[in-house]
């Protein structure tokens, strides 16, 4: 690929990481070599093993050992968290920095940056000297508005109505 450009998919509405996958089978279509890196999930989700044995496959990276959502943690179980995610942003540095992929997904990657797990500066310089034919897509609510300035692309998913609200749970296949 000639250029690779900057993707944001926030927003409080449900489909920022549907609408990542959607982009990674075109690219795949296309022949582009894909890295997928998750934070913050820990519990399966249907697409991680779809996603490895796809032809060719998707490379999937997960870094949370926690099994929680962020709002119901123990600040021990945070720190934990915050580990997890810096280990994760220095594997997604190698990538950047070796040229590792065509297209590198990170999703859930913006509560990373809005926790301050991750100094933004320091990943907003990262993206600016990405490799010119790298394309980055980066997923999760709450966009840093310099995140947001600095991309090519901003999608906002914007939730008019939820399941949530009514109590129900995500369901496997769905919403996770």
């Amino acid at each position: 690929m000639e250029l690779g450009l900057i993707h944001v998919y926030t927003g409080e509405g449900k489909g920022k990481t549907t609408a990542a996958i959607g982009q990674m089978i075109r690219s795949l279509g296309s022949g582009l070599k894909i890295i997928f890196v998750q934070f913050l999930k820990a519990d399966d989700t249907g697409e991680t093993g779809i996603l490895s044995n796809l032809t060719p496959p998707v490379e999937v990276k997960r870094f949370n050992t926690q099994k929680k959502f962020i709002w119901n943690m123990k600040p021990e179980e945070i720190e934990v968290l915050k580990n997890d995610s810096q280990k994760g942003y220095e594997y997604i540095s190698n990538i950047i920095t070796e040229n590792s992929c065509d297209l590198l997904v990170l999703d859930e990657f913006n509560w990373v940056l809005n926790k301050n797990f991750i100094d933004l500066n320091e990943f907003l310089y990262l993206l600016k000297n990405k490799p010119a034919s790298m394309e980055i897509i980066i997923t999760g609510r709450n966009a840093p508005s310099s995140l947001i300035e600095m991309a090519d692309y901003v999608t906002e998913m914007k939730k008019i109505k939820h399941p949530m609200d009514k109590g129900i749970q995500a369901r496997p296949g769905i919403e996770r």
